[in-house]
């Protein structure tokens, strides 16, 4: 009886069977196997050969990997084997293993098998290995997903994903391309001489960024911890101490929403420069972009859903009234230049906003729901208000707006960077403002954080910093539409 036609439950109980019959036969799963070649490899190497070619000079191959497919044909079968790399097919024939032959008509589909044998090419041309001996190394239990249609529930990819990446090879692409971004991130850093470094993940006082924090109790110094929502502020700390230019690529934890484009655990690079301003970072995120799609991608058009994204084009530059006025020509420029005129617009959208909401906060939401999403080309946001923006440093042209960007592509913030605030009094007295707002109820503002004060007073020379969303680089990279693709166990509702 073929297992498509029983459910997983039936398919399970057989397959058990069958474990113990061969440990009553002394079957244990092996411990080692040499596999000494990758199935990508091979076909690389040798698919151009003529069979002829490796008929004349025998090709000798140890391989392993999952069965996931076979075609069983009387005394000779053909089955294909997939390993981290890809799959090959591979031919075995009763003549040569008389035994293994007939233990192998009883394996399944999702076994791992490890085989010996020499290259050839079949007669419709596919490089094949001919078996010279296969041993089972593990016997799988549960039935893979339909060999056609693989995992397809998608709720069921992020529960199972060890099921997802077995069938599904769009999702180790994306994996393996996230590690390849992660790997050109830290080597670009490192040829511009950032010192790589780890600061804590559990922190006294929440800070960094406003959100709302992770709350846990440290039993042995009996104190409340928050878990990072961002690690700025002790990278700050080192750049008092000397480090002038550090980075650190690890998770941040924000106890809020989840959303195709929100996780509340995610992972940022954020480097900080010593002697450099907002503009500086600027060119440079601009050069990273560039590095990352040579390195990774290998082009710098880069297809996201219906768009062609393209980096080779310098970046636009605006500012945030620039942005609205642009998307929206109806809208007069002093209307952006007060209270009241900012409270008319959004009402007339319909959007919300509180009665205490100063003027920076009013702009701000009128940017972030109706232009953000239309900033589909690699764009730089500037001019944000002072007002949300308490750990950046005042323009000197005008101290309503900080020297601060954001970076958006595909209608999503990507990066946050910004001139840092190095003037110890004008953060203490930005930080007391945080902490009104969080007594009047803003569950997002900041705590005040005396020791990074104290670290300020110091002395911490001109420094720019940014962060920068690894998994919406991710997202874009591998053209992705949820943040949960790109996440191997992202957080779900338990069942």
């Amino acid at each position: 009886m073929t297992e498509e036609i029983l459910d997983e439950s039936e398919v399970y109980h057989i397959r058990k069977q069958k474990l113990g019959e061969l440990r009553q036969q002394g079957f244990n799963f092996p411990n080692h196997f040499h596999r000494q070649h990758l199935a990508a490899e091979l076909l690389k190497d040798y698919d151009g050969f003529e069979k002829d070619a490796l008929a004349e000079k025998p090709v000798h191959v140890t391989i392993a990997g999952r069965i996931v497919l076979r075609r069983i044909m009387g005394k000779a079968s053909f089955f294909h084997i997939q390993d981290v790399s890809g799959r090959i097919q591979v031919y075995v024939r009763q003549n040569d293993l008389p035994e293994v032959y007939e233990q192998f008509k009883h394996w399944d589909l999702g076994d791992i098998v490890g085989v010996e044998g020499v290259l050839f090419k079949t007669n419709t041309g596919e490089l094949t290995v001919h078996a010279e001996q296969v041993e089972l190394l593990t016997k799988s239990l549960r039935p893979l997903p339909d060999k056609y249609h693989g995992l397809s529930d998608q709720e069921m990819k992020y529960r199972k994903r060890y099921v997802d990446l077995i069938a599904n090879e769009d999702s180790r692409k994306t994996f393996i391309i996230r590690t390849q971004l992660i790997k050109a991130l830290r080597q670009f850093m490192d040829n511009h001489r950032f010192l790589e470094v780890e600061t804590p993940m559990m922190h006294p006082i929440p800070g960094g960024a406003l959100a709302r924090p992770f709350v846990t109790h440290h039993n042995t110094l009996d104190m409340q911890m928050f878990l990072r929502i961002a690690p700025e502020l002790y990278l700050k700390r080192l750049v008092v101490g000397g480090f002038e230019c550090v980075y650190e690529i690890n998770r941040n934890f924000r106890n809020e929403g989840i959303s195709t484009r929100h996780n509340p655990e995610f992972t940022m690079i954020e480097f900080y420069q010593a002697y450099a301003d907002y503009n500086d970072l600027m060119d440079f995120t601009e050069q990273l972009l560039h590095f990352l799609c040579d390195e990774v991608l290998g082009s710098r058009q880069v297809t996201y859903q219906d768009w062609v994204i393209d980096f080779a084009k310098p970046f636009a530059r605006m500012t945030v009234k620039e942005a609205v006025l642009h998307h929206h020509p109806e809208i007069e420029a002093q209307q952006l230049e007060t209270v009241d005129g900012c409270r008319s617009l959004l009402k007339q959208l319909g959007l919300a906003f509180k009665p205490t909401d100063g003027l920076g906060k009013l702009q701000m939401i009128l940017f972030e729901e109706t232009v953000e999403q239309l900033l589909i080309q690699p764009t730089f946001i500037t001019g944000y208000p002072t007002e949300v923006s308490p750990l950046a440093r005042r323009s000197n042209s005008n101290p309503d707006v900080t020297d601060r960007f954001e970076f958006f592509i595909a209608g999503r913030e990507i990066a946050n960077g910004f001139s840092e605030l190095n003037d110890a009094e004008d953060q203490a007295e930005r930080f007391h403002k945080q902490v009104a707002e969080k007594d009047a109820g803003d569950l997002e503002a900041m705590h005040f954080d005396s020791d990074y004060i104290e670290a300020l007073e110091y002395g911490m020379p001109p420094t720019a910093g940014e962060g920068i969303g690894v998994d919406r680089l991710v997202m874009l990279f591998t053209n992705s539409q949820s943040i949960r693709d790109v996440i191997l166990f992202p957080h779900l509702r338990q069942l």
